[in-house]
């Protein structure tokens, strides 16, 4: 008698945490999603390029937001040579590496693509994975506004080429440097000062998730999360936090502007980009000094004293002008963002009113593509300039019908120190990057990315197992006319029974069958399974069933084999990209 196999020590299939699997359906609307994307990018100028998973982790750089650690939030192991390699955590370092090493034999500028997996050795939760793909596009080797503003409006064209209509998108631009002249302006510019920016940023970034009250609690001694662990806060006094608490909420503050609630006199001196500081009416205004001392203030904004057209965007930056207190780096990010928005104007990306007409009341946000929000911050540290998100604005419902708002969905910005890590040079970059899990999950929710796998494969069954080189032959001339095909290679004693149930998980269109009658009249029976499916449901006293009856299942003869199972693709319209 047989002994029993020892089951008790058998291995626990799991999967790891902040992991997931992938089957054919999701693989299959990745694919149908990546292809438009890239269409996009192509239609840009943009080439595509391939970098490892595996970086020296020197050349990845302590970039990550929320890690303190060099090695903290990679997954890293020691090579034999003792050189330290880990899995990459974006798409942009290893990019940078990748230019470096060929930057003498690379077109500059550089205008790549790429699309894959990245890892983060972080705390998995609810959305939060340790595993995503992202598809990016950068240029590199551009200092000009114009490559930024490029990338914004690729992103616009991106979404509108994935089906999200204009009004459930906005791609929101913000410019690293008018953060910067924020906290120079609270005293935390400087070398020593670094570490303290790194954890202001940081704190900025969660605005989203933690709202005004966690923030404050990370720019001063620290926060407890619900979970009772502490983070550190930055140690910021009262005085120095509420500018950048004021940084943050400056859409209800431009809210409060635009209704005469917001009492601070500078916000209703003229707009610099409309009415540069150089030409205002100082001697006739009633706060004389206050207005002059404006004007001089702002003599680098908009320097050239260039009369813009009027935009919502424009709008925006003006009034940031206008409320914090200017210094050379804040001023050099509002130029450079109008200098950007002169360019979305010019492409019709935003909508602009000529200078000398009435502004309207206020922005029609339905059409709204491209949007200046000096709240974006972007958590990573290498960005030097303009930085951007792009925000799905619509709210859907979940399998459960919870309300879902998915948010950003993509980002990016100016990298000018990332090459320069390898070259000892200036080397100006800017990037973009789409999270496709993440847009994919939404897309398919609202239903504008199929999310059906393709049709299986056409099936030949094995009706008898001395025969198998017949069958094996019918196969290969199915594949030889460019039709997906299967032999059936399941256990030897399954019924024909069984194998059709087989080809029914597999969604396969119509099988093949030939038994012994068959083959003695030089026949095949094709079995069409989306139709037969039909019958179940139809009564079988109808004319229309024993028609479909007749179409469900037929000879043809073994040399028209092709032509027969094209009749029942062409019949459901099944193609194979």
């Amino acid at each position: 008698m047989a002994e029993k196999p020892d089951k008790s020590n058998k291995l626990k299939a799991r999967l790891p945490r902040g992991l997931a699997d992938r089957g054919v359906a999701e693989i299959a609307a990745t694919r149908r999603m990546v292809e438009q994307i890239r269409a996009v990018y192509e239609r840009y100028g943009f080439e595509p390029v391939e970098t490892p998973a595996f970086e020296y982790t020197d050349a990845l750089g302590k970039f990550l937001p929320d890690q303190d650690r060099p090695n903290e939030g990679v997954f890293s192991f020691q090579d034999d040579d003792e050189q330290w390699l880990s899995l990459r955590y974006d798409l942009t370092a290893p990019l940078a590496r990748y230019v470096a090493e060929n930057f003498q034999n690379l077109p500059l500028p550089y205008r790549s693509y790429r699309f894959g997996w990245v890892f983060r050795n972080e705390k998995p939760g609810p959305g939060r994975f340790r595993q995503f793909m992202q598809f990016d596009a950068d240029t590199v080797g551009s200092a000009s506004s114009a490559a930024d503003a490029e990338m914004c409006m690729m992103a616009a064209d991106t979404m509108e080429k994935l089906g999200v209509p204009r009004g459930s998108y906005v791609v929101k631009v913000n410019n690293r440097k008018i953060l910067d002249g924020v906290m120079e302006s609270i005293d935390l510019d400087g070398d020593e000062n670094a570490q303290k920016r790194l954890t202001v940023l940081r704190a900025l970034d969660k605005y989203e998730r933690l709202g005004i009250k966690g923030v404050k609690e990370l720019l001063g001694p620290g926060r407890t999360d619900p979970s009772g662990d502490f983070t550190k806060g930055a140690g910021l006094k009262e005085k120095q936090i509420a500018p950048l608490l004021r940084f943050l909420r400056f859409g209800e503050i431009f809210s409060e502007i635009e209704q005469g609630e917001f009492e601070e006199i500078d916000t209703h001196f003229p707009n610099p980009f409309f009415n540069p500081p150089s030409s205002w009416d100082v001697e006739g205004n009633v706060d004389y000094g206050r207005m002059e001392r404006k004007a001089a203030e702002l003599k680098k904004v908009n320097p050239n004293g260039r009369v813009y057209d009027w935009s919502f965007n424009l709008d925006v930056l003006g009034r940031v002008a206008l409320l914090f207190d200017m210094n050379d780096t804040l001023a050099q990010g509002l130029n450079e963002l109008a200098e950007m928005e002169a360019l979305f104007q010019s492409a019709r990306y935003v909508d602009v009113v000529p200078s000398g007409e009435s502004s309207p009341d206020d922005e029609d946000s339905d059409h709204v593509r491209i949007s200046m929000d000096p709240s974006v911050v972007r958590g990573l540290e290498y960005y030097t300039g303009p930085v951007y998100e792009v925000e799905l604005t619509f709210e859907t419902k979940d399998e459960k019908g919870r309300s879902v708002r998915f948010g950003s969905v993509g980002g990016g910005g100016r990298y000018d120190g990332l090459v320069a890590r390898f070259r000892g040079e200036p080397v100006p970059a800017t990037g973009f990057s789409i999270g496709v899990s993440r847009l994919q999950a939404a897309l398919t929710l609202i239903g504008k990315l199929d999310s059906k796998p393709a049709p299986g494969p056409v099936v030949v069954t094995v009706f008898d197992r001395d025969r198998i080189a017949d069958y094996q032959k019918m196969a290969t001339m199915l594949r030889d006319a460019g039709i997906r095909a299967e032999l059936y290679l399941g256990n030897p004693k399954h019924s024909v029974g069984q194998q059709l149930k087989y080809a029914d998980k597999r969604g396969s269109p119509c099988v093949v069958i030939q038994g012994g009658d068959e083959k003695a009249k030089g026949e095949v029976q094709i079995k069409d399974l989306t139709l037969g499916a039909e019958l179940a449901s139809m009564s079988k006293d109808r004319d229309e069933y024993k028609q479909k009856q007749a179409e469900a299942q037929f000879p043809v003869p073994e040399a028209k084999l092709v032509e027969g199972v094209r009749r029942v693709l062409d019949r459901h319209k099944v193609t194979w990209d």
